[in-house]
């Protein structure tokens, strides 16, 4: 097979690939990096390099027009070398600054019970001052801890390998005054075996230093509190992308590259990668060494824990969908590679089916649903849509794939919430101009998350799209247009636009943004249906994930997003996935209140039979198919159409 000299620039690296190597296994070979949000299969068009010199051949060219072609633009995980070749890498928004909102939360969160160590807390430090052997007490070392730990009711311990061959200079040196650092109870094994963790030098009931970790993998960002086990306190917090982003955007993607060559591994390692940057971020600020972590608990959906502990998770992609496991046992820290004590115990806390995940249960726990009265609808509005329906006597549940859309991947000028995306956007009713407002107020880079919802609403709203989505071409004003992609509509011009290019809405992009709010309402409906309940039934509408706390709601429902409620019905509560991890974290009894609400939990599977296709169907219009539904957007939209009608007359009547 012939071999060819690709270069990338502006790096300057040459690298000698066979015909047929992708471009993006091309960029590996080179020591450089590219994103995939859709995993490699050119869906995203996030990939996007240039060939100025040589020759690749193109399996796909979607998102491509025929100008970027003759430019030389092609797809990385698309684009096969045939020969030498010299290739551009662009500017990508991971290189610009991430708004972690997460990092901006206040330093100190106080535990939100009354806290006590000695009943909520499984790591236990108990002071030891144990009497020197001698001819007459010629007991052995561990003996001697065993003797000392069952003075404070202490018994059956553990001792793992690794710590005990240390134990013996470890209390000399200390002249036999130790503290010992126990886990005194698991919810795998509840009154089992306690496990001692550490000796550390001298006798303290509260040693300086006793922290555990409360950590969300999420598809898009992972998030860890750093909590003082002792007072429960919230000390710090740190997020950062996951570093998986860059192998598939959503989780289907990343199964799929998974599947790969050893696209595990890889998943695994990048994951893994994250939360080890996350926590030195913490130790370095907060003085905290890696081995005073004696404990982490870890939620995310199920495909995310799957790749957390290195599970192949295909099988959750395929009828009957089943993941290998929604209640994983603890791993040691040590085994899995994190930066915290060897010995920790690393928690991933129960899911409820393959779509269902920890993050789901948690955020249950920590905003009081299964506790309430009130009937409750919670979502977590992200790339996979997760529903949970009830009160404290009953609780279903089910998750929809969205689709990354609502992050900002799938749509042409789409970007993350980062600086430089519009996050919110006003569309004049006469002269159809927008008003937008950027992430750090300076020259707009894309839309984000936030800034396509409010977009599509305002273009509905103002009557510049019809309910299909479809614009209205007939419109007097140049925003509205044909463009490379079909019909678009122009937020903001190349000349105001930090990238030099028009930031434009396409209909392709209206498309998959309709296509995904209609998958998450017909999960409500669905679920609502289920149960032979309608969704004006709902009294309390909670939003979690680090989305919603963006989420303009008028605007959510005025696309048909959300269910048209009183106002006062919804409440944001932001990363409740955390918030639970935190709470498991601390308590003993949150944690088997877990174990219990996930057990309680019923999983309604949407792809059963049509009745989720059927209102998917209904749901793809803006906002519905049934404007009975939504009253006081069928008001809106009227006032809309009749201002446009008296614009296209010239204002007359």
């Amino acid at each position: 097979m012939a071999v060819h000299t690709v270069t990338w620039l502006p790096a300057g690296r040459s690298v000698r690939l066979a015909t047929g190597t992708t471009l993006t296994e091309g960029l590996r070979e080179a020591g450089l990096e590219l994103g995939q949000p859709c995993g490699g299969q050119g869906r995203c068009g996030r990939c996007v390099v240039q060939v100025t010199a040589g020759s690749v051949r193109r399996r796909s060219t979607l998102r491509l027009s025929p100008a970027d072609l003759e430019a030389g633009y092609a797809l990385a995980c698309q684009a096969m070398v045939e020969g030498d070749a010299t290739v551009r890498l662009l500017a990508t928004e991971a290189e610009l600054e991430r708004r972690m909102v997460t990092d901006k939360c206040a330093r100190r969160v106080e535990a939100p019970f009354d806290y006590d160590p000695a009943r909520d807390q499984t790591i236990r430090a108990f002071a030891l001052a144990l009497p020197e052997p001698t001819l007459a007490d010629a007991v052995d070392d561990w003996a001697r801890v065993e003797r000392g730990l069952a003075a404070y009711g202490i018994r059956g311990l553990e001792i793992p390998l690794p710590l005990l061959p240390t134990i013996g200079e470890r209390l000399r040196s200390s002249n036999w005054r130790v503290t010992a650092i126990v886990e005194t109870d698991t919810w795998h094994r509840p009154g089992g075996p306690v496990r001692l963790i550490e000796l550390l030098p001298g006798a303290a009931q509260a040693p300086a230093g006793l922290f555990g970790l409360a950590i969300d993998i999420g598809t898009t960002t992972v998030t860890i509190y750093l909590v003082d086990l002792h007072s429960g306190q919230v000390i710090d917090t740190a997020a950062e992308y996951n570093g998986q982003i860059a192998r598939g955007e959503d989780v289907i993607s990343r199964v799929i590259y998974a599947g790969k060559n050893n696209g595990l591994d890889e998943l695994v390692s990048l994951v893994r990668a994250t939360i080890n940057t996350l926590i030195g971020r913490l130790a370095a600020r907060n003085h905290v060494r890696p081995d005073q972590l004696y404990k982490a608990s870890v939620v995310g959906n199920t495909i995310m824990l799957h790749l957390f502990l290195g599970i192949p998770p295909a099988s959750i992609r395929l009828a009957p969908y089943i993941p290998a496991a929604t209640r994983p046992t603890p791993w040691l820290a040590g085994a899995l590679g994190l930066e915290l004590h060897p010995l920790a115990n690393v928690d991933c806390l129960p899911g409820v089916a393959s779509y269902v995940g920890a993050d789901i249960t948690a955020g249950v726990l920590a905003c009081g649903l299964a506790d309430s009265q009130a009937l409750t609808l919670f979502i977590d509005v992200g790339t996979n849509g997760e529903i949970v329906l009830g009160n404290r006597d009953w609780l279903m549940t089910c998750a929809c794939s969205a689709g990354p859309a609502f992050e900002g991947a799938g749509v042409l000028c789409g970007m993350r919430a980062t600086r430089g995306a519009i996050e919110e956007v006003w569309i004049n009713q006469a002269t159809h101009e927008p008003t937008y407002r950027v992430i750090g107020e300076g020259a707009p880079r894309g839309l984000c998350g936030s800034g396509l919802i409010a977009l599509l609403a305002e273009l509905f709203i103002t009557g510049l799209i019809d309910k299909r989505g479809n614009f209205k071409l007939d419109q007097d004003t140049p925003r509205v247009r044909i463009g490379d992609h079909g019909a678009e509509y122009v937020v903001a011009w190349a000349a105001e636009a930090a990238t030099g290019r028009d930031i434009v809405l396409t209909a392709v992009d209206i498309d998959n943004l309709i296509r995904a709010k209609g998958a998450i309402f017909a999960g409500f409906a669905v679920l609502a249906q289920s149960v032979g309940l309608s969704l004006d039934a709902v009294e309390r509408l909670l939003v979690g994930g680090s989305f919603g706390q963006y989420l303009n709601v008028e605007k959510a429902v005025q696309i048909g997003l959300l269910p048209d409620l009183a106002w006062e019905r919804f409440t944001f509560l932001g990363n409740t996935a955390v918030l639970g991890a935190y709470l498991a974290l601390l308590s003993r009894q949150a944690r088997s209140r877990l174990q219990a609400i996930a057990a309680r939990m019923t999983y309604l599977e949407l792809s059963a039979d049509n009745t989720f296709y059927d209102a998917f169907t209904s749901a793809l219009f803006l906002p519905h198919t049934d404007l009975g539904q939504f009253p006081t957007v069928a008001r809106l939209a009227a006032a809309g159409e009749d201002a446009l009608a008296a614009s296209s007359r010239g204002g007359k009547p």
